[in-house]
């Protein structure tokens, strides 16, 4: 049985609307709880915010949505559901892959389709593989979900499980890319269902093999996406709880925790002092940490992942080549990891995700214009430029990826420019992520599962963490989670794991 929040804990209150936050926030309500949520922004969402700049809504945070019945899960526990909230929109395809060579994949989660799709890339006996590598990562995610994602850890003793030898029997602590390499043999496919490991901050050659249940999530569970952008999600989240009895408080920043011994006693703002019996902390690690005074000992400091620059830009023109999600990849793959990982190098040949939402959702921009966001990895600021270096180098740096994206095939791009924003290193390090990292711990061996910072802080016996610095990790699927093993900590209650994707709700659109 793992452990949970000794003594009274009738009022929560929880730091950070996101979609942490507001999952626990859910969760919480469900069992009982009075909750009061506490957010320095003006309005839900956290990472997964909203910005209207001159009639373009461009969400500032995740673009992929996958595993949605987690979301649903959250709802389902005020008695009502996602899909009450939220239309969902299946993306056909999920991705479209764009190769050096000009060669191009379009990545369906339909099976036919897919199998279809890569018998025309590459060949019939890749179609045989794909086939084989879906079943695997079928059984991957099976394999990992009740033991090793949704699960509270408060000892390595708790892998100890039929799930792990389940795992290790798949070849679950193998090396990814060799994993992947037994099924596919030509090489652009395999990046396709491995490039997933960078969001966790791993190269696939150094990840474990365990982590290709991103690759499920993307690839076989689906893509989805909510009409009016990835903000509504949190907004819906946000809505239901204040529904079912939550006190919202946003523009409030906290700025201590009053304690009794042990025990954290109120929460204070610059506005104002709140009572309570436990208290859920989202906010980043290194802002967390600040918050409750002390920093749990580890042998060896955290490993952050790489960061990320994204371009957001509202554009009077679009591509016809560019689906919602188009993964343009450079011609180097290996050594592109070994800049972004250990060299701490902006990358040579570049890998960038192409995110056009208003294929999707035209009501995003203003009529005859079209949002894109451009995301190229980059390192972190332990390892690469510093928060200060950014200043000079973003300017820079924007050129070139424009310049870059020309050269791809989106000529006129620079032109086309009629609304912009540049994120860096530089900004989420102002926000107060670990070295400037919106992707937070790496999930290398040592900082997974177990071993990854638990939600329960030695020294303070009523908090517990959420968000993609602790359990189980990096993604929107496994921060919604974190949300639900944080309120578990507290009320003790925990729900089956959703099995898989759901079915076709009638609220849910294919596109």
């Amino acid at each position: 049985m793992t452990r949970t929040v000794p003594g009274r804990t009738d009022h929560v209150v929880v730091i950070g609307a996101g979609l942490a936050g507001l999952s626990a926030t859910l969760h919480l309500l469900g069992a009982g709880r009075q909750v009061t949520v506490v957010e320095r922004d003006c309005g839900p969402g956290g990472r997964a915010g909203r910005v209207d700049s001159g009639g373009f809504l461009r969400d500032t945070g995740p673009t992929v949505l996958t595993m949605p019945e987690f979301a649903d899960e959250a709802f389902a526990a005020v008695g009502t559901s996602l899909y009450d909230h939220v239309e969902l929109i299946a993306l056909h395809p999920a991705y479209r892959a764009q190769f050096a060579d000009g060669s191009t994949l379009d990545v369906h989660t339909d099976s036919a389709a897919m199998e279809a799709e890569v018998a025309r890339f590459a060949g019939a006996r890749e179609a045989y593989g794909y086939r084989r590598l879906r079943r695997w990562l079928q059984r991957l995610y099976r394999a990992q979900i009740d033991s090793f994602i949704d699960a509270n850890f408060d000892s390595p003793l708790q892998l100890l499980t039929p799930d792990l030898a389940r795992l290790a029997a798949l070849g679950g602590f193998g090396r990814l890319d060799a994993r992947i390499g037994r099924f596919l043999r030509d090489e652009r496919l395999r990046r396709v269902f491995s490039f997933q490991s960078l969001y966790a901050g791993v190269p696939p050659a150094r990840a474990l093999a365990a982590y290709a249940v991103i690759a499920y999530m993307d690839t076989v569970a689906g893509v989805h996406f909510p009409r009016g952008g990835m903000h509504a999600l949190p907004a819906a989240m946000a809505k239901a709880a204040a529904d079912a009895g939550a006190t919202l408080r946003y523009g409030q920043r906290v700025t201590r925790l009053e304690r009794s011994g042990g025990r954290i006693t109120a929460v204070v703002t610059e506005d104002a002092r709140i009572p309570c019996d436990a208290v859920v902390l989202t906010p980043d690690l290194p802002v967390a940490y600040r918050l409750l005074g002390r920093a749990p000992r580890r042998p060896v400091g955290l490993r952050a992942a790489p960061s990320a620059v994204v371009l957001h830009a509202g554009c009077d023109r679009t591509w016809p080549q560019l689906a919602h999600h188009t993964l343009s990849f450079g011609a180097a793959w290996h050594t592109t990891f070994d800049e972004l990982t250990r060299q701490g190098r902006l990358m040579s040949d570049p890998s960038l995700l192409i995110t056009r939402p208003t294929a999707t959702d035209p009501g995003l921009a203003p009529p005859g214009r079209h949002l894109h966001y451009v995301l190229a990895p980059c390192p972190n600021t332990a390892i690469g430029p510093d928060a200060r270096a950014w200043g000079e180098l973003a300017p820079r740096y924007r050129a070139h990826l424009l310049a870059e994206l020309e050269r791809r095939g989106l000529d006129g791009l620079t032109a086309s420019v009629r609304d912009e924003h540049l994120v860096t290193p530089a900004h989420w390090q102002a926000q107060g992520h670990l070295y400037g990292t919106p992707f937070s711990a790496a999930h290398t061996f040592a900082q997974t599962g177990p071993f990854r910072p638990r939600n329960l802080v030695n020294g303070t016996e009523n908090a517990v963490l959420a968000g993609c610095g602790t359990t189980p990790g990096v993604g929107v699927p496994t921060v919604l989670v974190s949300g639900k093993l944080a309120a578990a900590r507290i009320t003790g209650r925990t729900a089956p794991s959703p099995r898989g994707p759901v079915p076709n709700s009638g609220k849910e659109s294919s596109r």
